[in-house]
């Protein structure tokens, strides 16, 4: 997608609350790498992502920042937690991990591209297939012609009743093939990463497709062969090199808690795994190394890498020198206030009034939010914030659900029609919790 920087931060703008200066960061590192791809190949290999660290209390918007953003572009995105990795007992993975699970959302957005691509087809080839069921046999003999005409006359009538949806709700029994390592991986894919073999999907060559037979309703019949033909009809290998490709070139990584991976946080001692050692694992892939995965090697040079962490503790600095280097560029993310909160509760898409607004409308409720119960809402988060631990706009979910708890267990109540959620309610609902520093840290 060819978006200016300037559009990024506008469509950010839709669902996240401020923090321009972050917005702007992650517009310009994904630019350029719209820029990059226009290079002469002798200067475009020399062009590094500039991985940024994002500086912040929790609740402010970091995650969501680099979650929107890649939805937006449409790159392969995984989150991770950098303290995972110092955890005790922590066995099974590794730091390459990461880069295998963001190979696997690759897979999966060039999977679905793929699919879609070939819909059209599949729908065709399913429709022929719930046809079969709903007229099956075939003529025999050399004199049949009319048999034939007859029967094509029906099918053809058929068709007609299926595309104005009168089958719909008809049983067919139709037959489905069943996927080899259904319900899981197959045993012992685990091993096979390191290697670059895709055990699954041999396995799944070799060995024949079984069919079982099931019978369903010629909607749900249209839907299963659909999907089955849509399987067949993708190129699996070409979605594994679209999916390298797309990994390769337009990846972000978002590592989140990354000060806690510091030498000296928190200045524990014990049987944890060396932090330091973590961020020397860490350290090659940000740099950019080749990773086998089940699909193949894949390449981070060029992949974009955004740390985040609180630094309450400890500070960027306390990061061994190498892995600060990767990471130019440094934002701050400013701790939220009260009208930041109102603007969460009110401006974004999916403002969480819109979104009660909308389940319990499904109840046939009519909530309507005034400006002063928003600011109660609003309020009340602040104070709970700066009393206790400081969650940012995560506090405004905790704090909506106990407003609304009641009216959301009582629907659907052929008394509860409308409902307006003001100052007055909102402070009935939660104030007396609020007002009560024990039973606060417990509710709210």
């Amino acid at each position: 997608m060819e978006l200016t920087p300037r559009e990024i931060v506008a469509e950010l703008d839709r669902h996240i609350v401020g923090q321009a200066d972050a917005k702007r960061a992650v517009a310009v590192a994904v630019r350029n790498r719209w820029r990059r791809a226009r290079l002469a190949p002798d200067i475009r290999d020399e062009v590094l992502p500039k991985n940024i660290l994002m500086i912040g209390p929790t609740g402010v918007g970091k995650t969501e920042i680099a979650r929107r953003l890649a939805a937006l572009v449409r790159a392969p995105f995984v989150k991770v937690e950098a303290s995972k990795f110092t955890e005790v007992g922590y066995v099974g993975r590794d730091v390459e991990s990461i880069v295998r699970d963001l190979m696997e959302a690759g897979i999966s957005l060039a999977r679905a591209e793929a699919l879609e691509g070939v819909r059209d087809r599949a729908r065709e080839i399913a429709e022929e297939a719930v046809l079969d069921a709903l007229l099956p046999g075939a003529p025999e003999g050399d004199d049949g012609d009319d048999e034939r005409a007859r029967r094509l006359r029906t099918r053809e009538k058929l068709r007609g009743l299926l595309h104005s949806g009168q089958l719909g709700d008809r049983e067919v029994e139709i037959r489905v093939a069943e996927r080899a390592g259904r319900g899981g991986e197959v045993f012992g894919q685990q091993g096979f990463e390191q290697t670059g073999i895709d055990l699954q999907a041999f396995m799944e060559r070799m060995m024949p497709r079984r069919q079982q037979s099931r019978r369903v309703s010629v909607r749900e019949a249209l839907e299963l062969k659909a999907a089955e033909a849509a399987e067949e009809l993708i190129d699996r290998d070409r979605v594994a090199e679209d999916a390298r490709a797309r990994v390769e070139s337009s990846g972000v990584v978002f590592i989140d808690e990354i000060d806690k991976i510091t030498a000296d946080y928190g200045h524990s001692s014990g049987p944890d795994v060396s932090r330091e050692g973590v961020q020397r694992d860490l350290l090659p892939i940000v740099e950019g190394s080749a990773v086998p995965t089940r699909h193949g090697v894949v390449k981070t040079d060029h992949v974009l890498f955004i740390a985040a962490g609180a630094f309450h503790v400890a500070r960027p600095s306390d990061l061994i020198p190498e892995l600060q280097g990767r990471f130019p560029i440094r934002v701050s993310l400013a701790e939220l206030g009260r009208e930041d909160f109102v603007r969460i509760l009110t401006e974004p898409e999916n403002a969480l009034t819109l979104q009660y607004r909308a389940l319990l409308g499904a109840d046939g409720v009519e909530v309507t939010f005034t400006p002063d119960g928003v600011d109660q809402i609003a309020a009340i988060a602040m104070r709970v914030n700066r009393r206790d631990q400081n969650i940012g706009a995560r506090r405004l979910f905790t704090l909506m659900e106990k407003v609304l708890e009641e009216v959301s267990f009582l629907a659907p109540d052929p008394d509860l029609r409308e409902l307006v959620v003001d100052s007055a309610f909102v402070l009935k609902r939660v104030e007396s919790i609020a007002g009560d520093e024990d039973l606060s840290r417990a509710i709210l």
